[in-house]
């Protein structure tokens, strides 16, 4: 008799705590960004090449297990939020660079990503990262998407002077209208994943600013500290149920 292996999947299993906890990391990735870059006075480059070396390590760890684990995986989707936040703000402020043309070249780089992840393996889907080149291409996009989902936020609340929760509003709508598209077999699973993905950077982003912001901006004046120390208790909290009951483990029989 010929038993079974399993195939590991690398990556974390689509269940409702992934979108909770990915929602609440990119939040914390916007107001942890302005936190140690403004109120900690590191500065944005400062803080930048510091959150770059911490994402290095997570990204090492994270190769280095070969599987999915809780902890390493969503400590690096935190740090990916958080570097992808500043690397559209340092190019912005530091360099000058306008939010419609990063918007464009960061949907240009996402695109070229996955083309040419496509043409290397054959898939998009996240249900078979089960080699380190697909590993690879996941975390690119992944950052990519993070950086995007940034400009576009900002784009859209501050450029295009829609506010903050308008912004959450519209953004949460495509979020629901892709996976109301999914369930209606209208688009398939790999086209709704990756624009429910994208989207959530800026409703992160969006909430975090609708607490951190000043009343006179449109926001509602919640300090930093208190946001990021709430979230990431949450985060840790769901983290250590699905590290315990593994219940978004998703690997394949071969």
């Amino acid at each position: 008799m010929i038993e079974k292996s399993l195939t590991l999947n690398r990556v974390a299993g689509l269940i409702l705590f992934f979108w909770i906890v990915k929602i609440l990391s990119t939040t914390v990735g916007e107001t942890a960004a302005d936190f140690v870059a403004v109120d900690m006075k590191v500065g944005l480059l400062g803080t930048t090449l510091l959150m770059g070396f911490i994402t290095v390590g997570a990204v090492f760890w994270n190769f280095k297990l070969k599987k999915y684990f809780a902890p390493a995986y969503w400590f690096l989707i935190v740090m990916m939020s958080i570097e992808g936040t500043l690397i559209t703000d340092i190019l912005v402020d530091d360099f000058n660079i306008s939010l419609i043309t990063l918007d464009i070249v960061f949907t240009i780089a996402m695109a070229l990503g996955f083309f040419i992840w496509y043409k290397t393996e054959g898939t998009l889907s996240i249900h078979k990262i089960t080699n380190n080149k697909r590993e690879v291409f996941y975390w690119l996009i992944v950052l990519i998407t993070f950086a995007l989902g940034t400009g576009v936020g900002d784009t859209v609340s501050e450029h295009l002077d829609f506010g903050y929760s308008n912004s959450l509003i519209l953004f949460a709508a495509i979020f629901l209208i892709a996976g109301g598209l999914f369930y209606a077999k209208i688009l398939n699973g790999i086209t709704a994943f990756w624009i429910a993905f994208i989207v959530t950077r800026p409703i992160g982003a969006s909430l975090g600013d609708l607490f951190i912001q000043a009343p006179a901006d449109g926001g509602m004046g919640i300090p930093a500290e208190s946001i990021n120390i709430t979230f990431f208790t949450i985060i840790l909290i769901v983290v250590a149920y699905l590290t315990i009951s593994k219940v978004d483990v998703i690997n394949e029989e071969d």
